[in-house]
Order: C-alpha cells, then structure tokens, then sequence
C-alpha cells in the first residue's frame, strides 16, 4: 500500500519527490509529506493529510532545498488520516527522519520499552516507533547501517522503508520485508521507490530489493546486505514500460484508458504464444512444470478480490476442457485453515502486481507444503514473478486505476491460455473444437474494439440508475464470476452496494430484494443457459424488478425481456466472460463518474494491497 520515493543525487531533490509521489497515488492518498536535508546538513519536512496535487502549493520551495530527500503518500494502516500521522516521521530528538509502507506487528511492545528509556511519542503510527527504536539503536552505536539493521532484527512484521538521518546526511538507507522497493541508477543519482512508476522518467536500470535486505546509497554508489549484515551482489535489470504508458494520453481518467487498452493488452497477452494453424500453445515461463501441469490431479487457484474472481473462471475453464478438479480459494484465508496440500498439487497464484501481501504468504505455504507453484502476474521483477516456481506474465501494461480492469481481462486470457496448452497436451479438447477457438482468438481484438466503440450507449443508463442505492447482478457458468466482479467494480469506484450472484440462487433469498427500484443486471450469452436465464429474467420482472442484460448482438429475443439491452458480439464460451465484462466495466465507470466520484482513487482504496 503508500508510496515511497528518495533522491540523492547532485540535483535539487524537490520537484522529483513531488513528480513521484504523483505517480505513485494510486498506492495511497491519505496523505503526503516530504523529508529533505539541505546544504547545512539540517533535515527540513513538511507532512500534511491530502491528495498531492492539493498539498503541493503548500511545500515551501526555499525551506525544502537539497539533493537528498524521502519522500511519501499514505493509506493508513496505523492511526487515522491526519497531518499528524502523516509521514516521514522522526524520532523525538529529529535526528532520524523515515518513510515507511507496512505494519510491525509488536511497536507497542517496543514503544513501552522506549517510553521507560526516556522516549517520547506524537502519533497514533507504528512507523513512529520504529524512527525511535532506530535511533534507540543510534545512540548506541553512532552508525545510522548498523542502527537500522539492529532495529530491523528487532522487529515483528512487515516494512519497505526509506531512512535518513542528520549525523549521517551523505546516504539513505532503505530496506525491505513483505513491501516492495526498488532503486533507479541514474547518472550520479539514485532514485529510490516502492514502484517503477515514480522511477522510470529517470531511468530503466534498477535493482529490486529481496525481502530481509538493505541497501547505503550514496550519491556515488551503493552496496546490498541483508540485515544480518552479510554482502550482497545483484546487477541492475531493465524496466520494460515506458513513461507514455503511465500517462493518461487525453482520457479524462486512468480507468477509462484502461478499458480502452483491452483490444491491445489481451493481443499483448496471447501474442507469440499460440499457433493459429495447430492450436498450441507455448508459455515459456512454464517449460520448467509443464509436464506436472498437464498430468495434474487437482489444481488451486488463489488470489484476492478481482484476481480470485478471474480464478473462479479459470476453475471453469480448466475444469470443463482439461477435467482437472480445480478448486479457488482466497489468499487471505488459505494459510489460516491448515489446507490439505500435497506434492502432486499445482498452486496458480494470481496478482496483478506480483506484491499482493495474502497471496504472497499463500505461496510460501503452497511452497512449504509441497506444492508446485506458478505465478500469473503482470509486473515484471515482483516478489511473486520471481519466488515462485515458473509462471507467466500477462503483459497488460502498467495499471494505475485502482479499480482493475485490463489486469482482469489479461489473467482471463493467461488461463485461457494455460487451459489451452493442457487440453491438447491430454487431448481433452477435439483438434476441431480447438481450432475454433484459435480462429475466435484471432477476432477477439476487433470484437473488443467494437464493444469500446459504443461506450457512450452507456451514459444514458448510467444516469438513470445513478441515484440507486442496491444493484444486483446475475449470471450462470462462465459468467457467474463475472457477476461477482461486475458488482464489485460498481462497489469499488460508485459506493452503491451491489451483490453477485448465480443466476440460480436468486430465488433462494435476493429475490425477497426485488422491486420497482432494484436494478439487476443479467449477463445472458446466447448459450447452454440461455433458456434459464430468461426464466431468472421473467421471475425478476414478475416483481417489477429494472432489467439491464448484457445479451449478443444477433439475440433479438432479449428486448422483449429487458428494460436496457447492453450488446456484445458473439464468441466461444471460454472467451465469453472477457467480452461479457467489459460492458460492466462501463457501466461502473460511468455511474461513478455521475455520482461525481474519483474513480482512479475511490475512498478507503489502494491499488496494491501490501499488508494483511
């Protein structure tokens, strides 16, 4: 969660902490601040609760002079949103000044310690005792290295950290335990960062940080230890986006291009992967288990929020074309319940930053359980891309809306794809049938692109439903999950309460819901449910229920049903909820933005979920 940026350099620091902490709000925007030491050697700060192009006219530009300085914008874990709580905090002598992404677990047992040695605390943070236990630790051994990685032996939990200090104004120390961090070389600078983002406008050689290690920058160099204070070598590696693709390129949000990008980002994700003439598929990250893979006896898929819901599909796919028992789980309750994992088992993490904290202790328990693990992820160099055992990327491109969308998408493809490969390995999928889905691959690019083309068919729905305070979703097989994720989209980013639901299920308890004021939104392919999900439809407008279907675009039966038709061209089932999905991806967009809300940063929300 937050973003992180430091500078030390030869430049004036300001203006790229700021630049940075811009393109790292999407992580958090609770609140900002800016720590920087000038030619005195004298740290100057200036902290304030907000978003920050609110909070930057109020940074004085003559006080927060100087070439080295941290930087942070917040999503509050410990202690409310307030300008007190708001980072870099210090200790309560100001000679330790850090930025922190994470939570130590046992502070409070750690503050009472420093509480009865003389220190004294202003905050409600975490982040605050640790600044105290550092200089706790600085007092003692006069080195700023050794005090932050006494005091990081001495903590519970989970930290990306940045670190200067007074005594010490020549370096910044950073480290990293469960909250990614990275540092940018530049030339004669290093910038420091919890995401590319903020580093990539300087340059694309950086170095990622492994869990339990730190790094001394200096404007002349750096060096890598763990924190037990063993050296470590690790040699830069390329960031692959460029600084357009994280600019908005003249939508008025992040969201909106993102929807927009999908006839692109799902070509990116299949691209070179797939032999239209043979229908094989090569995904090389997974050359290494791709024999496990196709001779599997079950499968778990984990992930949290959109990324379970793009599980619940691949449970669908992998299930109905390879007739492998697949079961989907949440990361956030996986390691809890003791799971009956063995050494057959395959264990397919999703997360679209490769950061997502639950799925990451998912992984090391499928790990030290036994299982094989494989990773779909999209940002290249994350924990999860580089500690599990194979994976793939989804290659979507960076995602800054908090509410994903391109991200879901790509994973649906990349287990499409995984389905794919594993279906003609075992010949579970007729050479007939696999041919007409790879000749649908080739068209499903133009088939998106056509449903983008008629946003605007969206706005007129959205302003009549834009004052509802419930919705309800529907959908059966495929697109039950879409439903799922659907409703959660119009949650995220409208703040209008909204439940998926199978089709089905409807009559066993929502349906007590329905009246003339419930909009319920059915998603109804032309497919083996089709007759079902017009008697669901017929049952919701028996009660006077508002009827807005997602139907294809020859079904001309739906009108007769449906109060608003939504139209998507026709494809195989596999690929259905792809297509299916991006109308609700609209939808949701365009009742959040006549409900005036900030899509790219809906309240209480951060993009990559770092902590437990």
């Amino acid at each position: 969660m937050c973003g992180i940026v430091g500078y030390i350099g030869k430049r004036n620091s300001l203006n790229i902490l700021i630049d940075g902490l811009k393109r790292l709000e999407y992580r958090g925007y609770d609140s900002v601040g800016i720590a920087v030491i000038n030619d005195e050697n004298n740290t100057n700060f200036f902290k304030k609760a907000g978003k920050v192009k609110d909070v930057e006219e109020e940074f004085d530009r003559e006080i927060l002079q100087g070439s080295i300085g941290i930087g942070h914008t917040r999503w509050a874990t410990h202690g409310e949103p307030n300008d007190n709580n708001a980072h870099p905090h210090s200790d309560d002598n100001r000679n330790i000044y850090l930025v922190h992404n994470g939570i130590i677990e046992n502070y409070t047992t750690i503050k009472k310690k420093l509480i009865i040695e003389g220190f004294t605390f202003s905050t409600d943070t975490d982040t605050e005792v640790l600044a105290n236990l550092i200089e706790y630790y600085f007092r003692i051994k006069n080195s700023i290295e050794i005090a932050v990685r006494l005091a990081l032996n001495e903590v519970e939990g989970t930290y990306g950290l940045a670190c200067i200090c007074n005594k010490e104004p020549d370096k910044i120390i950073i480290a990293r335990l469960g909250s990614p961090l990275m540092f940018g070389l530049g030339k004669d600078e290093i910038i420091v960062s919890s995401d590319a983002a903020a580093i990539i406008n300087h340059t694309k050689n950086v170095i990622y940080l492994e869990d339990g290690e730190m790094a001394i920058l200096r404007r002349d160099g750096f060096q890598i230890k763990t924190i037990q204070d063993e050296d470590i070598f690790r040699e830069a590696q390329k960031i692959e986006f460029n600084l357009e693709e994280i600019e908005k390129g003249g939508f008025e949000h992040f969201m909106l291009k993102e929807i927009c990008e999908q006839p692109d980002t799902v070509q990116n994700t299949y691209r070179g992967r797939i032999n239209f003439e043979t229908g094989l598929v090569k995904l090389g990250g997974l050359d290494s288990v791709a024999e496990k893979l196709i001779n599997a006896k079950r499968i778990i898929i984990t992930g949290c929020g959109t990324a379970w819901h793009a599980g619940l599909v691949g449970e669908y796919m992998l299930e109905q074309y390879c007739r492998i028992p697949t079961e989907v789980e949440y990361a956030s309750e996986f390691r809890y319940r003791n799971p009956i994992i063995n050494q057959e088992d395959i264990v397919i993490l999703i997360s679209q930053s490769g950061e997502t904290a639950d799925t990451r202790a998912a992984m090391k328990e499928a790990q030290k359980l036994g299982a094989t693990t494989i990773g779909i992820v999209n940002v290249v160099g994350s924990t999860i891309a580089r500690e599990v055992d194979a994976g793939t990327y989804i290659h979507a491109g960076p995602e800054i809306g908090v509410a994903s969308t391109k991200a879901f998408t790509c994973q649906l493809m990349s287990l499409a794809l995984i389905t794919l490969m594993i279906g003609k390995n075992k010949n579970t999928i007729p050479d007939s049938e696999l041919m007409k889905i790879a000749s649908e691959l080739k068209n499903l690019p133009e088939k998106i692109q056509s449903i983008i083309e008629k946003r605007n068919d969206y706005k007129f729905i959205a302003d009549e439903f834009k004052d509802s305070r419930n919705f309800l979703y529907l959908g059966r097989g495929f697109n039950f999950p879409v439903a799922l994720e659907g409703a959660l989209k119009l949650k995220e980013i409208s703040y209008i309460h909204a439940e998926g639901y199978p089709a089905a299920e409807m009559k066993h308890g929502p349906i007590a819901l329905i009246d003339e004021n419930m909009p319920v939104v059915f998603i109804a392919p032309k497919d083996s449910t089709y007759d079902k999900i017009i008697s669901n439809i017929e049952e919701i407008k028996a009660r006077r229920g508002k009827i807005i279907t997602i139907a294809n675009e020859d079904d001309d039966e739906i009108k007769n049903y449906s109060d608003y038709v939504l139209r998507v061209p026709k494809t195989v089932p596999i690929f259905a909820p792809i297509l299916n999905s991006i109308p609700l991806q609209f939808l949701s967009y365009y009742i959040a933005t006549a409900r005036n809300c900030n899509v790219d940063q809906p309240r209480n929300l951060a993009k990559s979920v770092t902590v437990e």
